[in-house]
């Protein structure tokens, strides 16, 4: 009966490993799996993508054009759903959502050469390589009269908040003559904020969107003696797009949730069969020692 008891303890280990094997696939499938199912909780995380291997294309303007006044189009191709930030002289200058694989924003120029380059951001602020360099050339009328000229420029080029909450946007100020008249389209329809600002430097603008949605944003700085600079951003109202009011599509981040029942599935077959099998060897045993307990109590009794 020894032999009994220890097999059965051998038999009721092995079980307890098989399930505790089972449910350790489950638990780190739970955690790796990214096919959600309906109606199912689970483990949440953030899915990462490598950067874009694809770059935006300056098609307008053109190498080499001169202009006399601002702002200008830059206009291209790009991979769709893409933000697009454009650069002259390496300095941030406006940004555009990527749709249908192409881009468009109005920019300011500086004074005498710049070179635009457009460069690609994904979700994750992730960036793309360099478009093409375009020279273009600014003979600024204003900068020969007054010896300066306004420039606008923001550490963001794409900002969001939800519907019905404030989104400030950081801006900084430079050049010309204050004080100096802000005006802000929103890009929903809402009409233009107006906000004075004293003096050169940072500043905030503020918005509340009421409708989810990516926005284009126009900002313009006006001095005192009429120069202007211009800047193009991305303004995002969480939550899915519901209405079509001049609102650009993008893309969204998806969180998912996930219940592994894989394992489970096929541990229980595994599981009932070693049960059969354990019931199996149990009783054989079982009736080897029986037989060898009759075996030895006839041999006692002959």
């Amino acid at each position: 009966m020894k032999h009994i008891a220890f097999r059965r303890t051998l038999y009721s280990l092995a079980l307890g490993f098989v399930l505790t094997l089972g449910l350790s696939a489950g638990v780190t499938a739970l955690g790796s799996t990214q096919n959600p199912q309906s109606g199912s909780t689970g483990l949440q995380g953030t899915i990462s993508n490598p950067a874009p291997t694809t770059g935006a294309t300056i098609g307008l303007p053109v190498n080499g054009q001169t202009f006399t006044s601002t702002p200008i189009t830059v206009a291209g191709s790009c991979p769709s759903g893409l933000l697009v930030k454009l650069f002259s002289n390496n300095i941030f200058v406006g940004a555009a959502q990527c749709t249908n694989g192409s881009f468009s924003l109005q920019i300011d120029l500086f004074s005498g050469e710049n070179d635009l380059i457009a460069r690609v951001y994904d979700a994750l602020d992730q960036a793309g390589p360099d478009s093409n360099t375009v020279r273009v050339t600014f003979q600024d009328a204003q900068f020969l009269q007054f010896g300066s000229h306004v420039s606008l420029t923001s550490n963001y080029a794409k900002l969001g908040a939800n519907p019905g909450a404030n989104l400030n946007w950081p801006l900084v100020l430079s050049g010309g003559t204050g004080p100096y008249a802000i005006s802000a389209d929103w890009g929903d329809g809402s009409g233009n904020s107006l906000k004075s600002v004293a003096f050169i430097g940072g500043f905030d603008i503020t918005h509340v969107y009421k409708s989810a949605g990516i926005y284009n944003v126009i900002i313009k700085a006006t001095d005192v003696n009429g120069t202007s600079a211009f800047l193009q951003l991305v303004g995002v109202a969480n939550g899915k797009v519901t209405q079509a009011d001049g609102s650009i599509a993008g893309n969204t981040t998806t969180i998912k949730k996930v219940l592994v029942l894989w394992p489970f599935i096929i541990i229980f077959p595994l599981a009932l069969i070693a049960f059969w099998l354990g019931r199996r060897y149990e009783l054989l045993s079982l009736h080897r020692q029986l037989e060898k307990q009759t075996n030895a109590y006839d041999e006692e009794n002959r």
